[in-house]
C-alpha cells in the first residue's frame, strides 16, 4: 500500500510515507488506491482509498492538507489541515496534521527539520523543479521555523526517470547541462527531475547522508506506481505525505 522513507526511521514520532497502486477499491483505470480527486473515478472509491491509506498510518483522512497544484512555485504555511489552491509545496511545525502532495510522474520530496519540528511536502514537475521549488521551500521553512541544513533530512520520492523523460527543447531549456543530456537516437533532451531536485537540498546544506532518493520510477515499475505519461493521462495518483504525531521530547 505504501513505502516509508528508511531516512525517517530515526524520527518515531514522524510519520512519512508515499503511496503506491495496491491496496484500494478503484476498477481499472484506477485500480486499485487511487488517492486523487482530480479523476473520473468514482469520488467514493477516492474517499474510501484515502481512509485505508490515513488508517493504516495512523491518521484520519480529516487530518489530510492538500492544495489543488498548479505546477508552480508557492508554498504555503499551514495550521490545520483542509484544502488549498494553488500551492505546491507545504510546510508546517504543527503536530496532527498530514501534509500531502498529489502526483503520478512528478517528484514529491518530503522534509523533516529535526531541531525545529518543521515539515515539508514538495510537489515537482518539471516546472516547480526549473523554478526551484525546492529551493524556496527551504528557505520559507528557515524563515518560519529558523531551519536550517544540517538539521534536515529528506525524501526525493518515485517519479519519472531520466531515460522516460524525453522532453522537447522548450523543456530542455530550462535545465542546466548538470540535469539534462541529449539522446541522440531520439533526438530528444532527456531530464533527471530528481538529480536537480536533490541538488536544491544539497545546496541549502543537508548533508548527502541524511537524503534518500527512491531508486524506482512511475514509468519503469508500473506493477507498484501510476504514470500519467505511460497511461496516457487515465491513471490514479498517489499521495506523498509527512506528519507528526506528537513532538518528541
Amino acid at each position: 500500500m505504501f513505502y516509508r522513507p528508511a531516512i525517517f526511521t530515526p524520527f518515531p514520532s514522524l510519520v512519512a510515507a508515499e503511496s503506491m497502486r495496491h491496496g484500494g477499491v478503484s476498477p481499472a483505470p484506477y485500480s486499485s488506491l487511487n488517492l486523487g480527486t482530480n479523476t473520473d473515478d468514482d469520488p467514493a472509491h477516492v474517499r474510501e482509498n484515502r481512509q485505508r491509506f490515513c488508517t493504516a498510518l495512523g491518521f484520519q483522512p480529516e487530518q489530510l492538507m492538500l492544495s489543488r497544484q498548479v505546477h508552480g512555485d508557492q508554498v504555503l504555511r499551514v495550521t490545520g489541515p483542509g484544502q488549498a489552491e494553488g500551492f505546491d509545496a507545504l510546510i508546517t511545525d504543527q503536530p496532527g496534521i498530514l501534509l500531502a502532495v498529489s502526483v503520478a510522474d512528478c517528484t514529491p520530496i518530503l522534509v523533516f527539520d529535526q531541531k525545529n519540528k518543521g515539515m515539508a511536502a514538495i510537489h515537482a514537475g518539471w516546472r516547480g523543479t526549473a523554478a526551484g521549488i525546492v529551493a524556496k521551500t527551504l528557505h520559507a521553512m528557515a524563515e518560519q521555523f529558523g531551519s536550517a541544513g544540517a538539521d534536515c533530512w529528506a525524501y526525493v520520492g518515485t517519479c519519472i526517470d531520466e531515460c522516460s523523460f524525453a522532453v522537447g527543447p522548450e523543456v530542455a531549456l530550462a535545465f542546466s547541462a548538470d540535469f539534462k543530456r541529449l539522446d541522440a537516437a531520439k533526438g530528444q533532451f532527456l531530464v533527471d527531475l530528481k538529480k536537480a531536485n536533490l541538488a536544491q537540498l544539497l545546496d541549502f546544506g543537508l548533508p548527502a547522508a541524511q537524503i534518500e532518493v527512491s531508486p524506482y520510477s512511475t514509468v519503469l515499475h508500473q506493477e507498484r506506481y501510476f504514470s500519467h505519461r505511460r497511461e496516457g493521462g487515465v491513471t490514479g495518483r498517489m499521495l506523498a505525505v509527512i506528519g507528526s504525531r506528537k513532538y518528541e521530547v
